[in-house]
């Protein structure tokens, strides 16, 4: 009599188990160029920024992240609001969101008010600005206890481009910034369209009684890593727990280069495929020793992060 051969079959998951994994998405922006009729006629090239965003993919589709990849052209507007929105949407307590940037950062005057230094930041998208108010309110929207990490490789501040010249870029680089003449040019033409954007931020953060921060208040007294109590004080009722780590402090400019930009070259070089071993506090320390004095990563947090900084990276 011939013998049956049985197969161990897997167990299948419960519901109550699938219900308690942490969902993960994540979003990568990167412009190697914009739209010359948005900017005055400036098209921004860049080499690495798609580089950098197609990098960032594949570490959080390693990570068991569903990424998502905006490309120059792409990374409109509507369509990075899009993302942000459905993510905000989707997501929940215990989850997490990766949104990762890599094109040139701008600046344009703080129409609202709420700026200390009367000037706001901004990421510049294909078609327009995406101002720096406009973003927090977006990363606040996201539900109580979600856990986003923002990394930026741009220069997210113009203190730079108010007082001295970026230094000289390095061989086969450039700064990922745009032009303070430029940004004059494309805040002028486009005047009532940014001021509106602002206003519209400031009465919806009213409405409904959250409290956003700006983001510059928070780098200018974060300057390393400030504790999270710190930082809740600074936002109010900032609801999800951010950790936001960009590419240089406030007085510098990040550097483009041949395949990535020197942030996230170094910020890759640190994970070593997986290999890193430490929380995100110790991440931030070895990407920042891997660059220059010229270009100093900052890292800063919002909301209820104790925990969170705490966390090996990327770990969902």
């Amino acid at each position: 009599m011939a013998s049956k051969t049985v197969s161990a079959s897997k167990p299948v998951p419960s519901k109550a188990a699938l219900a308690a994994k942490p969902k993960a998405l994540s979003l990568h922006i990167g412009l190697n160029a914009v739209n010359p009729s948005a900017y005055g006629g400036w098209d921004g090239p860049l080499a690495a920024c798609e580089f950098d965003a197609n990098d960032m993919s594949a570490l959080a589709k390693s990570r068991g992240m569903k990424p998502s990849t905006l490309l120059t052209k792409k990374a409109t507007r509507a369509a990075v609001l899009s993302h942000l929105r459905a993510a905000a949407k989707a997501l929940k307590a215990g989850d997490f969101f990766m949104l990762s940037y890599s094109g040139h950062g701008g600046q344009m005057p703080d129409a609202n008010g709420d700026e200390p230094d009367r000037k706001d930041e901004t990421w510049c998208l294909y078609d327009g600005q995406l101002i720096d108010d406009e973003l927090y309110f977006e990363l606040s929207s996201f539900a109580t206890g979600v856990r986003v990490l923002v990394l930026s490789d741009s220069c997210h501040s113009g203190t730079v481009t108010r007082a001295l010249p970026p230094p000289p870029a390095p061989l086969g680089q450039g700064a990922r910034l745009m032009p303070p003449a430029v940004a004059l040019r494309v805040y002028t033409a486009h005047q009532a369209f940014y001021d509106k954007l602002q206003a519209d931020v400031a009465k919806a953060a009213a409405a409904r009684k959250s409290a956003v921060v700006d983001p510059d208040a928070a780098l200018a007294q974060l300057s390393q890593v400030g504790a999270a109590a710190h930082a809740t004080a600074l936002v109010g009722a900032f609801k999800p727990s951010v950790l936001l780590i960009s590419g240089c402090q406030d007085n510098q400019t990040s550097m483009d280069g041949l395949h990535n930009g020197a942030f996230t070259e170094s910020l890759l070089k640190v994970w070593n495929q997986g290999k890193f071993k430490g929380d995100y506090n110790l991440f931030h320390q070895r990407i920042r020793a891997g660059l220059p004095a010229t270009q100093s990563p900052n890292l800063f947090v919002l909301g209820s992060s104790a925990a969170f900084i705490k966390q090996a990276p990327f770990s969902v």
